[in-house]
């Protein structure tokens, strides 16, 4: 709401069936979050989507990104998504047998872009791996509206709290 548009829970959600392991997009024209009833099992996979889509509606709100037409918007907003939403934590990662220590997140953040926007435009794998190399540091360093990386319930929590709390420090001033 504070970044520009106003959140209606029984229009900008929807829950439908979906094709293939699609588990929920952010439809643009609509501003209308979509889970995917028949690709989501388990409440936390259907709190990462959530998050992750209700990060999109957040950049579109915020940032009026221009989803169709430039790729870089699209790679920054999924870069942010991947980041914020929960979608690298360790136990995600192990669950997907992938590990690594130095760089892992970062590289399943980049990974997880680019696989992101080859499921959404008709664009090259090359075109999707340079547009999210071009914006990464910049978009994998924005933590807004969190302030942080939140990577488990508590930091969650305490990002909830930093928000709840940011105008307070500055209010007497």
């Amino acid at each position: 709401k504070q970044s520009g548009c106003t959140v209606f829970n029984d229009r900008h959600f929807s829950c439908e069936n979906c094709d293939g392991c699609v588990s929920g997009g952010f439809d643009a024209a609509t501003s209308q979050i979509v889970l995917c009833q028949n690709n989501i099992r388990q409440q936390s996979h259907m709190n990462r989507v959530v998050t992750h889509e209700l990060i999109h509606a957040f950049d579109h709100c915020r940032a009026h990104v221009d989803w169709f037409k430039n790729v870089k918007h699209l790679a920054c907003s999924e870069i942010r998504a991947a980041n914020l939403s929960g979608d690298c934590t360790l136990m995600n990662e192990i669950a997907r047998f992938k590990f690594g220590l130095k760089g892992h997140h970062q590289t399943c953040v980049r990974d997880r872009a680019i696989r992101s926007i080859l499921a959404v435009r008709k664009v090259s794998k090359e075109t999707a791996e340079k547009a999210v190399d071009e914006v990464f540091d910049a978009c994998f360093n924005d933590l807004e509206p969190f302030g942080r990386i939140p990577h488990s319930k508590a930091d969650a929590k305490r990002a909830y709290r930093d928000f709840q709390n940011r105008d307070r420090y500055t209010a007497n001033l």
